[in-house]
C-alpha cells in the first residue's frame, strides 16, 4: 500500500498509465518522438527525442532540490512544459523518465538520495497527470539504467549482451546488459554497483553500510581523499582540479585517482566473475579526466580479473556524455509489454 502525493496542478482524475519494467519494441510512426525527462540532484533535463537518439528540442531547470515535494514537481512540470510548447510535440507517442534513485518500478515512486523531500513520491503518476500527457504512456526508470540503455542502443555498449555501464560523478550508478535487453531487476535498482562493499572495515557510507565502492570510488570521494593526502586545490577543490593536478604529475592526485580505480576495478571485476560481461563502459564527470582515469583502471582490472574466462573483459569511456540519460530514457519509453499498469486515482490505495 502507498498513498499518492498532493498533486496542485489540474490534470485528468483518472486514467490508465504503465510503468516500464522491460524493453520492447513499441509501435511509434517512423516520425514519432519521444519526450524524455532525465531528473537528478543538479537538473531537471528535457528534451524530445527521435528514435536514433538525436534531441530534437530540449528544456532544462535547476532542480530546487532543498524544497518542498510540490515545488520539486512544479519544477518538472515547467520542463514539461516547455517541451509541450513545441510545435513537435504532437508527433509525441511516449514519455520517459530517467531518475536519481532509488526507485520503485512496481509503483512508480522515487526516493532520491539528493532530493530529501521525495521519498516514495509518485513520479510517474504525477507526470501522467500533466494536462500535455494526454493520453501517452510514462515509463520510470533509474538514472544509471537509462544511461545503460541508452549506451547499449547507441554507444559503446552497442552489439555487446552482456555489459555493465556505469555513472562515476558525485556517486557511482552502474547498470546492467543481460542477454541483450536492460535488467532492471525486481524493483528498478539492479546494477546498483556504487553501494557493494569494497573495503569491509571502510569507512561508514550514508547508505548505512560500510566500505562502498561509492564511498572510495565517486568524484568527492577522490577529491576528499587527495586533500588528504596534502593535495593543494590550485583553484577549487573538485575532481576536475585533482585531474589536472595528476596529470601535472602531483603524487597526492595521482594517488587518489589510483584508490579511485582500484575500488572501481575489483567492483568492476567482482560483477564480470559473476554473470560474465565482456565490457564495461564508464560515463560520468570523474571519467572525463581520461588517461588519468582509464590508465589505472585498466591496469587495476587485469589484477582483479585474474580468472581464465574473464580475458576478454575490458573497459572503455561512455560515447554518450551527458545526454546519455535523456536518450536512455527515451530508449525505455518505447517499452511497450510486459509493463506495471498503475491506476490513477485520488487519495491513497
Amino acid at each position: 500500500m502507498w498513498r499518492a502525493h498532493r498533486v496542485t496542478h489540474d490534470a485528468p482524475k483518472q486514467r490508465d498509465i504503465t510503468v516500464s519494467s522491460r524493453q520492447s519494441k513499441f509501435p511509434l510512426p517512423n516520425d514519432g518522438l519521444i519526450a524524455a525527462l532525465d531528473i537528478g540532484g543538479t537538473k531537471i533535463a528535457g528534451a524530445l527525442v527521435d528514435q536514433d537518439g538525436v534531441l530534437i528540442h530540449r528544456a532544462r531547470r535547476t532542480t530546487p532540490a532543498r524544497e518542498s515535494a510540490d515545488v520539486l514537481l512544479g519544477a518538472v512540470y515547467d520542463v514539461l512544459g516547455s517541451l509541450a510548447a513545441s510545435p513537435l510535440w504532437e508527433r509525441v507517442g511516449a514519455v520517459g523518465i530517467g531518475s536519481a534513485g532509488p526507485i520503485d518500478l512496481a509503483h512508480g515512486t522515487v526516493s532520491p538520495v539528493n532530493i530529501p523531500a521525495w521519498r516514495n513520491f509518485p513520479l510517474a503518476e504525477s507526470v501522467a497527470r500533466h494536462p500535455d500527457v494526454g493520453h501517452r504512456q510514462v515509463t520510470l526508470a533509474g538514472d544509471a539504467v537509462a544511461m545503460t540503455a541508452a549506451e547499449h542502443r547507441h554507444g559503446a555498449a552497442r552489439g555487446h549482451r552482456n555489459a555493465l555501464c556505469l555513472v562515476v560523478s558525485t556517486g557511482v550508478g552502474a547498470g546492467l546488459v543481460l542477454n541483450g535487453s536492460v535488467h532492471h531487476g525486481l524493483t528498478g535498482n539492479a546494477g546498483h554497483l556504487g553501494h557493494i562493499s569494497v573495503d569491509f572495515d571502510g569507512e561508514a557510507c550514508p547508505c548505512g553500510a560500510r566500505g562502498c565502492l561509492e564511498s572510495i570510488a565517486s568524484g568527492t570521494a577522490i577529491t576528499r581523499h587527495a586533500l588528504a593526502l596534502g593535495w593543494q586545490a590550485p583553484l577549487t577543490a573538485d575532481t576536475v582540479g585533482v585531474a589536472a593536478s595528476a596529470q601535472a604529475g602531483e603524487a597526492a592526485a595521482i594517488d587518489a585517482f589510483d584508490r579511485a580505480t582500484r575500488a572501481l576495478a575489483a567492483g568492476i571485476a567482482a560483477t564480470a566473475a559473476l554473470i560474465e560481461i565482456d565490457i564495461a563502459v564508464v560515463g560520468g564527470g570523474v571519467a572525463q579526466a581520461g588517461e588519468v582515469f582509464f590508465e589505472p583502471l585498466t591496469r587495476h582490472l587485469r589484477h582483479y580479473a585474474a580468472m581464465p574466462f574473464l580475458k576478454e573483459l575490458r573497459v572503455v569511456p561512455a560515447e554518450l556524455g551527458p545526454d546519455a540519460g535523456l536518450v536512455g530514457a527515451a530508449v525505455l519509453a518505447s517499452a511497450g509489454d510486459s509493463a506495471v499498469p498503475v491506476m490513477l486515482g485520488h487519495g491513497s490505495r
